[in-house]
């Protein structure tokens, strides 16, 4: 892939509608998810801002995942239950249903299983499905609802799992200017984006960041370029990375790559959170990950194009 990014970097002088044709084979243009079913959505969404998934009744996933904040908490760790601390920082759960897997280390497979992990994991919501479905069921709008929508004696794990799921489903940030940018419309790019597009394609960034989600498909070693954890220091259990879903050594300090459809609204950046800001972020990128120092103005340039791949977020708060 930096093969053909650096090809194209070469051949693309011509028209925005020329270059959009192109660039389709290295990222997509997001399109709104179908064959969603719109009450489970519903139902979905509520559940996504229930308190009483929670042990404590004071945690729900919108906690950590702000619908306004980009999809995430904006701190470098988040705290969940009684004010613990956890020890890694929380990805977006906007386009997550076009990650992979889900998880920084991708330990779960799919949507529905990420839900069993902030929900029993003891310093997140540290709660577990016995207690959860109890409360839920003394709800009666709850198993009115969960019996309409699945029938009959369904407020169960595997339908909350999956009416969480669904939601999440929908969370595609559509009409980003890039986007309309990649269907043919030459003004949705402003100059300095356009300018920073090309940078990120030719530096090689592209080689890792790209499809519909620009991320998110493919796992890669954090520090090809230098030792990136002895420099930062302080190892953690999260630095071990995707070797502790796989236990092959090749996968140590191996993450997911995240999507960069949100990346100027999700400061601090990487999974210890170690990157207060953008320009940091993408100087120790192109550190450890491309081997070089780039220069101030392109970086400026870079950030341009990141910001044009901000398309439409969910109305936040609660659907009753």
């Amino acid at each position: 892939m930096l093969c053909l990014s650096l090809f194209l970097a070469a051949v693309l002088p011509g028209t925005a509608v020329a270059q959009a044709n192109l660039l389709v084979s290295e990222i997509t243009p997001l399109q709104k998810p179908s064959g969603l079913d719109a009450e489970k959505v519903k139902l979905g969404k509520k559940l996504f801002h229930e308190a009483r998934l929670s042990k404590d009744n004071s945690i729900s996933c919108a906690h950590c995942h702000g619908l306004d904040t980009g999809g995430v908490d904006n701190l470098k760790h988040s705290f969940g239950v009684n004010g613990a601390e956890g020890g890694i920082n929380t990805p977006t759960v906007y386009n997550a249903g076009l990650n992979l897997a889900q998880f920084w280390d991708g330990r779960a497979p799919t949507l529905e299983d990420q839900v069993n992990g902030p929900t029993h994991n003891p310093i997140e919501m540290g709660s577990n499905w016995d207690e959860i479905i109890g409360k839920l069921s003394d709800d009666p709008v709850y198993v009115t609802t969960f019996n309409r929508l699945y029938g009959k004696q369904s407020l169960n794990a595997d339908n909350i799992r999956h009416a969480i799921a669904e939601f999440e489903r929908s969370l595609v940030t559509v009409n980003a200017p890039f986007d309309r940018y990649l269907q043919g419309d030459a003004d949705a790019l402003t100059a300095s984006a356009k300018k920073g597009f090309e940078l990120f394609r030719s530096y090689g960034c592209i080689s890792c960041h790209q499809g519909a989600n620009i991320g998110g498909n493919m796992f890669q070693v954090l520090g090809v370029f230098g030792d990136y954890f002895k420099d930062r220091g302080g190892l953690t259990v999260a630095d071990k990375g995707r070797i502790a879903v796989t236990g092959r050594s090749t996968d140590e300090r191996k993450f997911k790559v995240p999507s960069l459809r949100l990346v100027t609204l999700t400061a601090p950046y990487f999974h210890d959170g170690s990157a207060q800001t953008l320009p940091q972020a993408i100087g120790i990128m192109a550190k450890y990950q491309l081997g070089r120092e780039l220069p101030e103005q392109d970086v400026l340039l870079i950030i341009e194009f990141l910001k044009s791949l901000v398309g439409e977020l969910e109305v936040p708060g609660e659907t009753q």
